[in-house]
């Protein structure tokens, strides 16, 4: 029940990175991801770590917060300065007020990413519908499925357009949701 992936998108093409990105949210394990890539952290992880000084810590922070870190401490030892400590008291504060932001939205950021995973099921289901309708010789062949099916795409098509409408209300929800605690 452990994933280790280092660089794991390396090399893939979009849709080999889409299909990763949706079973690396749908493990039900661990995942250790070692990455630079700042788009997959954005969208798998929910606790970062911190390697440095030889050790390991969890991070408090966001991407965010890591990256001022990290654009902190490089200038800070190009100026020929002390590292600056990782835990600071006002900046640990800030952290976990973070923190607490995020994990107060967290459920709907979840709301919003199961709603697209099930627009893109009913869509790969009308797909597929059309292309069963596409067939010039079913509807002389057999014309009641011909109607079954059309009668199915219009149900399929129904279902969409009410979960594109929750979906584009839980969006606006969440991205209010994001501004109001200070995280966009």
């Amino acid at each position: 029940h452990l994933l280790i992936l280092d660089e794991p998108t390396n090399h893939l093409d979009i849709d080999s990175r889409r299909a990763l990105l949706d079973a690396l949210n749908d493990y039900d394990g661990a995942v250790v991801i070692i990455t630079h890539d700042r788009s997959l952290m954005d969208l798998v992880a929910d606790r970062l770590w911190l390697t440095a000084d030889g050790t390991v810590k969890p991070f408090q922070g966001d991407l965010d917060d890591y990256t001022r870190f990290v654009l902190d401490r490089a200038k800070a030892v190009s100026a020929g300065q002390a590292k600056p400590r990782a835990e600071g008291a006002n900046s640990r504060e800030a952290r976990k007020a973070a923190s607490a932001a995020r994990m107060r939205i967290m459920p709907l950021k979840n709301e919003v990413q199961a709603l697209e995973k099930k627009m893109d099921s009913i869509s790969w289901s009308i797909g597929k519908l059309d292309q069963a309708l596409a067939d010039p010789e079913l509807f002389s062949r057999d014309p009641d499925k011909a109607v079954s099916l059309g009668k199915d795409r219009a149900r399929a098509q129904e279902e969409l357009a009410e979960t594109e409408a929750k979906w584009l209300a839980a969006a606006e929800t969440y991205e209010a949701a994001k501004v109001e605690a200070g995280l966009a």
